[in-house]
């Protein structure tokens, strides 16, 4: 007896000691955010009456008996997001457009005054049905800005905003996401006053007052996207990338002294976030499957392949962000056959390649081990657990860690996770590999958070891996895996887009625009004064024209909106077409004009109107011939 309790007295303290974890570092993620960090990737799928008008953003003048898809088919849309591994589905549920996808009680302009299924249906619930049976988390996705109701910019419109969230938060189940996009004001159709309004952002929608505190209510593990959070915020780009130093935790800036809210704030720190920032608000990388978050035939060759969207998946949830991929339903109700079959090659690509970790079986051993207890040993980071993990005596704040693989492994992907429930902890990683008799540099990183993929140049071979941890405060890793990256043929979309030879038509272009001509996307050509345009002397017929802004990230130059002019004498003009940009500035594709029917003429003239500074530039312009 006497022997049991001097034992059970020698171990208490040593028991004590092993249940003090580190104490949390900085912001910290909530309860929701957790959740949501674990989803990784998810969709977003627009389909309004802009898909039936082939334009990207609509401008509120589409008439409803127009939204009447042949064959809407949500099973099949969602059982193709479920095939790519994402873990839930948004539905625009209203876009700029002001349309409703759901029978609203605060305005007409919604899916009960459509031919579809004779004004009686509610395609969002047949999305969220359609998302469960998926095995998916579902969310919504309301536009602010509204360019069809003739109340906007007025406080009516915004009760009547906060009437439609309430209807969404309170009648489709419980949701993971309550997405607010920034743009908000501008032109469009507001009841058939054709006219632009502004409101003040930073007041306007009272998202703290009275807007966020309504998802909070009836939603409160919904994850709120904005600009600026409070949840998650817009990574900055729609490109789908994190800088490769992302953190988690970000202090919102201001404009100009003024608040930050949706649409007003400072994106410059966006990408990266703040060491230390005063939230955890951590990025969302939102990028189309397709060049539009709309769907245009003539885009079906540019669906991003399973490769593409796996840089992606590494730029994005690889840098401690989510994945959110837009998805585009034909005007028939379904995905084109060309967004499946990548979406299921990109699922398959990235369950194979992380469906064996090469440290299964290793030895890990540690410079420190903290209180040497096993709740914090090493061998945590080679388990299933994100939570678990290994951490160091208070103090020793940069230890190693070295892993003996079970004989060579070989490899291209390594993975590092954090316990981020105490924080974001560690500044940087560096971690090298045994070659020979020595230890080599393989890779370094920072941000790592709450997964960090680093991609190496080529697959390495090796039987050791050391890592290096560098932290302000004590480490806890949770997770070090090693994988090689699956791959297999896939094959590529036939083009159909036809280019007209710059031969076969002339342009009086000053030296600095022949760049445009150039064929190559890096390039920027430049007009100082806009004038009459770029004015082309044909001897084809044509079929559209097309406009790719500069590719540098700058947006002086780059126009919101075009006329296209015809002439047989160079002197007396007819307008063509006319229309704008939409949403050019943050996502700068390609913009394709094509005409409603092929034209011959001998003059064509592209006047882009409404530019970003006082020139006009082009990465490149080209001409379609049918």
């Amino acid at each position: 007896m006497k022997l049991k309790t001097l034992l059970g007295a020698l171990m208490l303290p040593t028991f004590l000691f092993a249940q003090d974890a580190p104490k949390p570092y900085g912001a910290l993620p909530s309860a929701r955010q957790l959740k949501w960090h674990e989803m990784e990737m998810y969709s977003l799928i627009h389909f309004t009456p802009t898909t039936f008008q082939n334009k990207e953003w609509g401008y509120g003048d589409a008439p409803t008996s127009l939204f009447n898809p042949s064959n809407f088919d949500a099973d099949q849309i969602a059982s193709a997001a479920a095939s790519a591994g994402f873990k839930g589905l948004i539905s625009v549920a209203k876009h700029h457009d002001g349309f409703c996808l759901w029978p609203t009680a605060t305005t007409t302009y919604s899916i009960a005054t459509t031919p579809w299924k004779g004004g009686k249906g509610d395609m969002v619930k047949e999305f969220m049905e359609a998302t469960h049976r998926a095995g998916m988390k579902f969310g919504v996705y309301l536009s602010a800005w509204d360019r069809n109701d003739t109340r906007y910019g007025s406080p009516a419109y915004a009760d009547a905003y906060r009437e439609q969230l309430t209807e969404l938060m309170s009648n489709y189940g419980e949701l993971f996401t309550s997405w607010h996009d920034g743009a908000n004001g501008g032109d469009g159709y507001y009841g058939g006053r054709n006219e632009k309004r502004t409101v003040d952002r930073t007041t306007y929608y009272a998202w703290e007052e009275q807007t966020w505190p309504i998802v909070r209510k009836l939603q409160p593990m919904a994850m709120i996207f904005s600009d600026v959070g409070p949840d998650i915020r817009w990574v900055g780009n729609e490109h789908g990338f994190a800088a490769e130093t992302s953190w988690a935790t970000i202090t919102p800036r201001s404009i100009n002294g003024q608040k930050p809210v949706p649409g007003v704030v400072d994106d410059s720190n966006l990408p990266t976030g703040d060491r230390n920032g005063k939230y955890w608000i951590p990025a969302e990388c939102d990028v189309p499957q397709r060049p539009g978050w709309f769907y245009h035939e003539d885009q079906n060759e540019k669906v991003k392949t399973p490769q593409q969207l796996f840089e992606i998946y590494l730029k994005s949830v690889g840098r401690g962000a989510n994945m959110n991929l837009g998805l585009a339903p034909m005007p028939s109700g379904q995905l084109h056959e060309n967004d499946v079959k990548s979406l299921a090659a990109f699922g398959k690509k990235v369950r194979e390649t992380f469906r064996l970790n090469l440290t299964a079986g290793a030895k890990v051993k540690a410079s420190n081990i903290r209180a040497n207890s096993r709740t914090f040993d090493p061998a945590n980071v080679l388990d299933a657990d994100r939570y678990s993990y290994w951490a160091s005596d208070e103090g020793v704040n940069n230890p190693t860690l070295e892993i003996d693989l079970t004989g060579t492994k070989e490899f291209d992907i390594i993975r590092l996770r954090e316990n981020i429930k105490l924080g974001q902890r560690i500044d940087s990683v560096h971690i090298e590999m045994w070659q020979g008799k020595k230890w080599m540099p393989l890779a370094k990183a920072t941000s790592i958070g709450a997964t960090r993929l680093i991609k190496l140049p080529q697959p390495v071979k090796t039987t050791k891996i050391r890592v290096q941890l560098y932290a302000p405060v004590v480490p806890a890793l949770s997770d070090f895996g090693l994988f090689k990256e699956f791959d297999e043929p896939f094959a590529a979309f036939k083009t159909t887009s036809k280019v007209l030879p710059t031969s076969s038509y002339k342009m009086e272009l000053s030296a600095t625009f022949k760049k445009a001509l150039d064929g190559k996307a890096s390039t920027i050509g430049t007009m100082n004064t806009v004038g009459e345009g770029l004015i082309f002397v044909l001897k084809n017929e044509v079929s559209g024209i097309g406009y790719l802004p500069r590719q540098d990230g700058k947006i002086v130059g780059i126009p919101t909106k075009y006329e296209v002019y015809t002439s047989e004498d160079n002197k007396n003009w007819t307008l063509l077409k006319a229309g704008e940009f939409s949403n050019i500035k943050a996502n700068p594709i390609q913009q394709k004009i094509i005409f409603d029917k092929s034209i011959r003429t001998k003059y064509l003239k592209f006047l882009p109107k409404e530019i970003f500074g006082d020139s006009f530039t082009a990465a490149e312009i080209e001409l379609y011939t049918p």
